[in-house]
């Protein structure tokens, strides 16, 4: 079956409808397009999952609080149908901004705690945004999953916590970042990095690996921190955004990792912003410090 273009949620919700009629399941994988293999990854792994696959393409103004960034943001939707109908999803779903958001749309979703620091802290408003789109996807869509990647992993987790709280009846699919070989995580982003910026670039991860490795052996953390922070400017980011270690599951900064922890980063590169994350094994007894 070819891949089918919906621009409405009339239409969305009349094809999801007739596929539950036929018994079928359905999951959805949100993005924003410019999609590369990362985003593709997590198509695969909703067709491993699901009857019926839904791509969602809407460029989100209400997450961006950086005019320049959205409007340099890459729209490539011929490009994204085409990998998508090679991949075999059913429907990509791309409305137009007053479809998403009609005249007058006056709501918003706001997740508190797991938001907060982090991204959130240094883009007001963004997960806003986020949660409001997402939570507009789910229901429009039905679907019974829905994929996101780890790579952004404060948002999966802003994610998990409103459709918590929210009762929204679909279960949260995170999927392992994607790299290059040389261990960039894949974004949108990276085509904006020029030669130079990009032998830089895989820098953050190799970083990010070898101080989780130390935390997770029993390094002091915040000495390891600082040392990673320094090895960055080192490297030649020109700005170390955020550094830091928070538990998995609540986003809670931590000393040491008694429990699974994840170390965030956000680092700059002239005017790219790059965000990876790496999870970091709970201390043993016999590793404790």
């Amino acid at each position: 079956m070819s891949l089918t273009v919906v621009r409405t949620v009339h239409e969305l919700r009349e094809r999801v409808g007739a596929w539950r009629r036929a018994g079928a399941t359905v999951a959805v994988v949100p993005t924003m397009g410019a999609l590369h293999d990362g985003h593709l990854s997590l198509v695969r792994t909703a067709l491993a999952r699901a009857d019926r696959v839904i791509v969602t393409l809407f460029v989100n103004p209400k997450q961006f609080n950086n005019a320049a960034d959205l409007a340099a943001y890459p729209r490539t939707e011929k490009d994204d149908a085409a990998k998508l109908a090679l991949l075999g999803a059913d429907i990509l779903f791309a409305p137009d901004g007053d479809e998403m958001y009609a005249p007058g749309f006056s709501t918003t979703v706001s997740v508190s705690n797991v938001s907060e620091g982090l991204c959130g802290g240094h883009r007001p408003g963004h997960f806003d945004g986020v949660a409001t789109v997402v939570t507009k996807l789910l229901l429009q869509s039905g679907a019974d999953f829905a994929c996101f990647g780890e790579k952004d992993f404060q948002q999966l987790q802003v994610v998990r916590r409103l459709v918590r709280d929210l009762d929204i009846p679909v279960e949260i699919v995170g999927c392992p970042t994607v790299r290059e070989a040389d261990g960039l995580a894949l974004s949108s982003r990276n085509v904006r990095l020029c030669e130079e910026q990009r032998k830089i670039a895989p820098g953050l991860a190799a970083i990010l690996f070898e101080t989780a490795e130390r935390l997770a052996e029993g390094a002091d953390a915040d000495a390891a921190l600082a040392a990673s922070r320094l090895a960055l400017t080192e490297a030649g980011f020109d700005m170390v955004e955020y550094l830091e270690l928070r538990d998995e599951a609540t986003l809670m900064p931590v000393v040491r990792p008694a429990k699974p922890a994840r170390l965030l980063a956000a680092v700059w590169l002239g005017d790219v912003r790059l965000i990876d994350n790496v999870g970091v094994a709970a201390l043993t007894a016999g590793r404790s410090a």
